[in-house]
């Protein structure tokens, strides 16, 4: 332990006071955390009012936090923290489909429901039809592959922020991909949206003159047995925002044409009104790394 506490001593005091049965990755990234913040702190001479405004604004930022939001991930996200270790923990390798966010609005149980079904329990917007197949990198179907989907809605509300407009569960389903590993549900066309605002992460968007909004998307986790867990989102092309996603999440590869139909046979197919757009996508998922044998 360093006997002299200084600017120049702090961050080494703090790493030698590290037990050495410290876990080596738990070391790691403390020993690099640590450096870094106080090199910030350094770097910007953060002061006693600055340091205490900054903890208030993470208490803050913890109490908006509850089982249907989460305040942190959504700071994460405009930071652009999320993308970045999306990016860096899913690199892609070929023609794998890039992930994205999780975003805040995530629960964890969606309901399962048969290929078909609707996850429009509404009624409202525009109807749509989202088609599309799960395969592997070298082509070949994944079949019973699991699909968590989720969106917000035609006015760009999450069931969970609208408990006494939407019931729960609206714009959210569970499917598992048929035989050839295809997979087709009916929704509605999302809106673009601004992302909640009424909280600490709302105040720093503000204080720094940026914009709120989304572009108009639903989001996916998909998992397949042998391959790595993918979450992603399809981007509504030629949303408003696609060029400038206040959580940087769009990706060109993820933006797809939700392409107006007004076949009256093709909507008899699907069970759905004439005109209806229809969105395809196919996810193609990346290997998982072989476990070396003990």
């Amino acid at each position: 332990m360093a006997t002299d506490f200084t600017e120049e001593t702090a961050a080494d005091a703090v790493v030698e006071s590290f037990a050495p049965s410290t876990s080596p990755r738990l070391r790691e990234i403390l020993t690099s955390l640590v450096g870094h913040l106080h090199a910030f702190a350094r770097e910007v001479e953060l002061t006693i009012p600055e340091w205490e405004t900054a903890i208030g604004f993470l208490t803050r930022t913890g109490h908006m936090c509850d089982d249907d939001r989460q305040e942190f991930i959504l700071l994460s996200d405009v930071l652009g923290l999320s993308m970045l270790v999306e990016t860096i923990s899913n690199r892609k390798f070929g023609v794998a489909t890039e992930s994205t966010v999780l975003g805040p609005f995530h629960v964890v149980q969606s309901p399962p429901l048969e290929l078909g079904a609707t996850i429009d329990l509404v009624g409202t917007g525009t109807p749509c039809v989202v088609t599309g197949r799960v395969v592997s990198v070298d082509g070949s179907p994944l079949p019973g592959a699991e699909l968590d989907v989720w969106q917000a809605n035609d006015q760009g509300f999450y069931d969970v922020q609208q408990p006494r407009v939407q019931p729960r569960g609206n714009g959210r389903g569970l499917f598992t991909a048929d035989s050839g590993g295809e997979f087709w549900f009916r929704t509605i066309v999302p809106s673009y949206y601004p992302i909640p605002t009424d909280g600490p992460v709302g105040e720093l968007l503000i204080a720094t003159g940026r914009h709120a909004f989304r572009p108009a998307h639903i989001h996916f986790i998909v998992t397949a047995p042998g391959h790595r867990p993918l979450t992603t989102h399809i981007f509504v092309a030629g949303s408003r925002y696609i060029e400038s996603d206040t959580v940087f999440a769009v990706k060109k590869s993820l933006v797809v044409d939700f392409t107006e139909v007004t076949d009256a046979e093709s909507a008899a197919k699907w069970n759905v009104p004439v005109p209806f757009r229809h969105a395809d996508f196919t996810i193609i998922m990346q290997p998982a790394p072989a476990v070396p044998s003990a």
